[in-house]
């Protein structure tokens, strides 16, 4: 049984002018010890779908559907048995470590706070915990950092602070919202190095939230594309990046810098995302992508298999598959 099960899930907002429904029916499954990437443009309903399943949506939006937990459905789950859930066995690492982190309260505060609600552990235990936390994310002088407030520490020690409050816990999974947005190239592959070892320390399962494929490529074994607050494609990664068979995941590869292909220009995917409030009839696509047809303007594309653990939802994809797969 996995260990996160996802079905139907959906989220609508109510605004003043229209219903936003930012995710339609988003499938997938979590088994232990794996990572999944959810990649797509922003507004296609990634960073949603996880707040959903943590209760964090605003209080405009409504979630349906089902995201089952150790048997536990967290779509609808009271405050009270998702407060003994999330923070514990289910963390995240939000966007921003700047305005996640409270600059009024130095990091051991906001650390230790964690541990004497979760854990019920001492003052002195909780920071000893912390400072060993801050070590295995990599921060020199822990005992020293711990002290500091926010402010006074780089962008990319923030969001080691970050990952180590996520992980105080030892939480089965894991989600990352973009955790190396607006870091440096260098910067960036410590925190996914620090990621795959941390993953491998622990055992933790990762849903990695991202726009970048790049980053995909370097620590997921599945990926679930999403676009219009829909599940595009979504299979392992290695199928992905050799055979992608989706325009938009098409789109987007080739608007990604890759060692393995020689030559070729970058092209971006013209037009813009739908607006949700009022989205367009049919695939949510079609009104960018080159190969659309009449049908595509018409009718939404199902989520089909197409091989094993690999589904598409689009009516006319390209042909990248191999033999043994296209008959599926």
């Amino acid at each position: 049984m996995p260990l996160l099960e996802v079905n139907d899930l959906q989220v609508e907002f109510r605004t003043h002018d229209a219903t936003v429904r930012a995710v339609n029916g988003v499938n997938f499954s979590l088994e232990e010890g794996e990572t999944l990437g959810i990649v797509g443009e922003s507004g296609s309903g990634k960073s949603q779908s996880v707040l959903a399943m943590l209760g964090l949506i605003a209080s405009n939006g409504r979630a349906r559907g089902q995201a089952m937990y150790r048997g536990e459905n967290l779509i609808g789950m009271s405050d009270r048995a998702m407060n003994r859930i999330r923070g514990n066995r289910l963390s995240m690492i939000f966007q921003d470590p700047m305005s996640s982190l409270n600059p009024y309260l130095t990091i051991e505060r906001q650390m230790t706070e964690v541990l004497e609600l979760r854990k019920n552990v001492t003052r002195r235990e909780a920071k000893k915990r912390a400072i060993a936390m801050l070590e295995a994310v990599r921060i020199p002088e822990a005992a020293h950092r711990i002290g500091q407030y926010p402010h006074e520490l780089s962008g990319g020690m923030r969001q080691r602070v970050m990952i180590a409050m996520a992980l105080l816990c030892e939480p089965e999974v894991l989600f990352a919202d973009e955790p190396t947005t607006a870091l440096d190239v260098t910067v960036q592959a410590q925190i996914l190095q620090l990621l795959r070892n941390l993953q491998h320390d622990f055992g933790t399962s990762i849903v990695l939230i991202t726009h970048d494929l790049g980053v995909v490529a370097g620590l997921c074994e599945k990926v679930m594309v999403m676009y219009g607050g829909r599940v595009m494609e979504q299979c392992d990664a290695a199928t992905l990046f050799a055979k992608p068979s989706h325009p938009y995941t098409i789109g987007l590869l080739r608007a990604l810098p890759r060692l393995d292909h020689e030559g070729g220009e970058l092209t971006g995917i013209p037009g813009n995302p739908p607006n949700m409030a009022h989205p367009p009839a049919g695939c949510p696509f079609h009104e960018r992508c080159a190969d659309a047809g009449d049908e595509c303007a018409v009718d939404a594309p199902a989520l089909k298999a197409v091989g094993p653990g690999w589904l598409r939802a689009c009516h006319r994809p390209v042909h990248q598959v191999t033999k043994e797969t296209s008959h599926v």
